[in-house]
């Protein structure tokens, strides 16, 4: 078969109901994250990509070799990034930067903390926790009696790729203020590019690593004193939500704080956490 045959093959093919009710459930008790019959043609589009990389011809042959020859083993990586969904923006629901600069930090500096731990729990490509950076660098300055780290998780390994990196288009970083751009973003060089690339010394502050939030524990070392973990919660049914927050609520230090994502609630679940800003919420 001629590879257009085998492009037009792809497009009409679509996913039965037995083999989505499998994905789905797969996905679910994987990742946490809900797909509901409403979003098959989104799951078909997103896959597309897989089965020419795995080289199948169908959504059938692509589903009977990650369930009945054990695909999964080494295709769950690649199945997981091709459904998560990365939005992200520099500076994004920037009210959190500034409680964060404004109050959290200051309260956190004041009550005796000298190393700030700080954790992004789900980074998507990186803008969040270099915001973070940037907040944090600004803060510490050049006093020699704080200083920070910044461990930045997500459970795709392609957004985690381009975090590492920190290469972006010159679109994607306009929300950050001019000078911050000057001390912490560098043009590219060559005349055209549209990219601009985060400062050494603003990357290597920055600790990135693959986690799912839908682990039993979550191995990030000492308690943090701020966990961002924004706009995710909202792909969870609210007993994962729950599962998810508590872990949470583990890692974080007596007096730290929680960042969720402006459009999420913590409403109904039984959180060692007090209100403190429009979703900021303080360890008790």
């Amino acid at each position: 078969m001629s590879m257009a045959a085998v492009e037009t093959q792809l497009v009409g093919d679509r996913i039965s109901k037995r083999n989505f009710d499998k994905l789905s459930r797969f996905i679910y008790d994987y990742s946490g994250i809900k797909m509901p019959p409403t979003k098959l043609t989104m799951l078909e589009g997103r896959l597309r990509r897989r089965l020419r990389a795995t080289n199948h011809a169908t959504f059938d042959d692509y589903c009977d070799f990650l369930f009945q020859e054990d695909g999964l083993e080494d295709e769950t990586v690649y199945l997981i990034d091709a459904v998560t969904t990365n939005k992200t923006d520099f500076f994004r629901e920037a009210r959190h930067f500034e409680y964060m600069q404004q109050v959290a930090l200051p309260a956190l500096a004041n009550a005796g903390i000298r190393t700030l731990r700080t954790w992004s729990s789900a980074c998507s490509t990186g803008a969040e926790p270099y915001t973070m950076a940037m907040v944090l660098e600004e803060f510490v300055g050049g006093r020699n009696d704080l200083n920070y780290s910044i461990l930045a998780t997500d459970l795709s390994t392609d957004v985690l790729n381009t975090a590492r990196l920190g290469i972006y288009s010159e679109d994607m970083v306009h929300p950050v203020p001019r000078d911050l751009m000057r001390k912490y973003v560098m043009t590219a060089k060559q005349p055209g590019r549209r990219e601009v690339r985060i400062s050494p010394a603003l990357r290597a502050r920055v600790g990135f690593a693959r986690m799912n939030l839908m682990d039993d524990s979550y191995p990030v070392g000492d308690g943090m004193h701020i966990i961002f973990c924004r706009n995710v919660l909202i792909y969870f049914d609210k007993q994962t939500q729950a599962l998810v927050l508590k872990r949470l609520c583990d890692r974080l230090l007596t007096g730290g704080y929680l960042f969720i994502g402006h459009s999420e609630s913590i409403a109904g679940i039984d959180l060692p956490l007090k209100q403190v800003s429009n979703t900021v919420f303080q360890r008790v």
